[in-house]
């Protein structure tokens, strides 16, 4: 069997699930239905459609836990990231002022890279 690899889902665990929607959603634009799933014992989740087919989803990291059987730790801002892409260094310093006034922290400023582009963290 022939397998076509791909990723059509990435789950972030996050601690608040309704501030991570309201960064995501109010703060950057990202277009959902919201909290869906609040009927279920740990079933609440936020999907994020992208383009593409890939799909970001928000899910509470004691959710995560309960459903993996894990133990939750603690959530470490270099155990991934996340990238906008623009066109431009003046795109690059807009994303960053709206992930700026949606609640993000610049924790580096953005700046040229050596893949290209420019990166900037928050």
């Amino acid at each position: 069997m022939d397998m076509n690899p791909s990723i059509s889902l990435i789950t972030l665990g996050v601690a608040d699930l309704q501030r991570a929607l309201d960064f995501y959603r109010d703060g950057l634009g990202l277009k959902t239905e919201g909290i869906i799933g609040q009927e279920f014992e740990h079933g609440s989740v936020v999907f994020f459609p992208l383009s593409g087919g890939l799909t970001l989803a928000l899910w509470a990291q004691a959710d995560i836990a309960h459903d993996t059987g894990l133990r939750q730790t603690p959530i470490s801002p270099t155990a991934v990231t996340l990238a906008h892409n623009t066109r431009s260094r003046a795109e690059v310093d807009t994303v960053m002022a709206q992930a700026v006034t949606a609640g993000g922290h610049v924790v580096k400023p953005a700046q040229g890279t050596v893949y290209g582009g420019y990166a900037g963290d928050f």
